[in-house]
């Protein structure tokens, strides 16, 4: 029997086929939130005297058995079940009796859903950063290392200035950065107590809201009931761009990746244990992991216009339409600590050429720096500039003679890395992690 059912029939096989879906398995992902967000409701509701001590102390220990099982991998949602909720539900009644039933007094599985979405997108969000950090600090140490290792710089995919790998390591270090700092923007939008909102409107029970927000470690609660349902959808929108984020800078990396071990570029390698061959062409060194994080940083991009496409036409309260943005949010998030933590192992095993300048066809490239030294023997720039010209166009220009001088903030000579691990530093200590993990510890240690 369902938890909506107020009496015995059997729901037609077809409709409920179709209507659970995916929902057991996305929700065994939950499993262990929707545990914790009930102890922290079950202590509540004893403070309000809708629970004594005795069926506080009895629901806890039960809850407590359930997350046992569940970090065991021992938790199944069962055949006829729903949703995790219900399964919990079930089983602290199988164990406890009328007790177990007790437990959902002043929530519906509406806020109970977005409860434990909230402390799964918490929890993902802080191995998401970690990873995010450790391929940050490799990316620093390789720029670092390669500083004076140069390398051509492209525009429209042409030949344009010196670069060097110390500047192409630093700036996807540097991307990742901006990317946190919307994380962590999602992360404190994601970082709000929606438990107590019910249904949508509310309980006449006088709950209390601020004691299960602090139980839980969030910042603030969502204060409108009404508002705290259209975060469902909303908050997994502006998290999954965030994500997106991340996975664009892998993209954009991998595809550098790609053009640069192409034997046509020739600028970097890898070992063969983490390339890939070909059933035909014995030659071949394929670089199947980033063209893979390539693909999968496409898919993180569509994902917020996926959770947008679902929730932009429905009104405010919840629709069951929600459910589906579960199938598609929930994996991303393996998918995209996959990707950060393949890239991190396979970019730290990188081999740089040292010597990609010495080849004729980049000789082009010091032509700005040309320019740049007969303007500070006296001449306009726009004269400096015909006068380089005619010379490439006359095939008469020698870059030999060039020393090219790069010593403002951001460029060659001048990485300022210090300055981008700064910035780093500041946006991780601005998550908090701490708070919430202490909340989450002082919880379940004080039953």
């Amino acid at each position: 029997m369902k938890l909506w059912q107020k009496q015995e029939y059997n729901v037609n096989q077809a409709i409920e086929k179709f209507t659970v879906g995916k929902d057991r398995e996305m929700d065994l992902m939950l499993a262990e939130h929707d545990v914790i967000g009930s102890i922290a409701h079950a202590k509540m509701l004893e403070t309000i005297n809708l629970l004594t001590k005795d069926e506080l102390q009895q629901l806890t220990s039960g809850l407590l058995e359930i997350l046992h099982d569940v970090k065991h991998d021992n938790f199944i949602i069962e055949d006829g079940i729903e949703d995790v909720h219900s399964q919990v539900e079930l089983l602290l009644t199988k164990r406890l009796g009328d007790v177990g039933k007790k437990v959902h007094s002043g929530r519906s599985r509406n806020d109970q859903v977005l409860l434990d979405l909230k402390l799964f997108i918490r929890s993902q969000i802080k191995q998401t950063v970690e990873a995010t950090k450790s391929l940050f600090d490799t990316l620093i140490e390789l720029s670092n290392k390669h500083k004076d290792v140069l390398m051509p710089g492209y525009t429209h995919y042409q030949i344009a200035m010196p670069s060097s790998f110390g500047l192409w390591f630093g700036a996807y270090a540097e991307s990742l950065v901006d990317d946190l700092v919307t994380m962590q923007a999602a992360f404190t939008i994601a970082n709000k107590n929606p438990l107590g909102s019910a249904a949508g409107y509310g309980s006449s029970f006088p709950l209390n809201r601020t004691m299960t927000t602090e139980f839980l470690g969030f910042d603030v609660m969502n204060y409108n009931v009404v508002y705290a349902q259209m975060g469902r959808g909303k908050t997994e929108k502006i998290v999954a761009q965030a994500m997106a984020n991340i996975g664009a800078t892998l993209g954009k990396m991998s595809q550098d990746i790609c053009l640069f071990i192409n034997q046509n570029f020739g600028f970097i390698s890898f070992p063969d244990e983490l390339t890939t061959g070909s059933s035909i062409m014995p030659h071949k060194k394929n670089p199947d992991v980033f063209e893979l994080i390539r693909a999968k940083a496409n898919k993180l991009t569509a994902l917020p216009n996926e959770i947008a496409l679902i929730t932009g036409n429905l009104s405010c309260g919840y629709h069951r339409d929600m459910q589906l943005i579960k199938e598609s949010f929930m994996p991303a998030f393996k998918d995209l600590n996959d990707c950060i933590d393949i890239a991190n192992y396979a970019i730290a095993h990188i081999k740089v050429e040292e010597n990609i300048l010495n080849d004729t066809k980049y000789k082009y490239l010091f032509s700005v720096e040309a320019v740049n030294q007969l303007v500070l023997e006296g001449a306009s720039f726009r004269d400096a500039y015909k006068t380089v010209g005619g010379q490439i166009q006359n095939n008469t220009f020698e870059p030999n003679a060039i020393n090219a001088q790069y010593t403002h903030e951001g460029s060659i000579g001048n990485l300022c890395n210090e300055h981008i691990v700064a910035e780093m530093n500041a946006v991780l200590a601005s998550f908090n992690f701490n708070k919430i993990d202490n909340a989450i510890e002082k919880l379940i240690s004080l039953l």
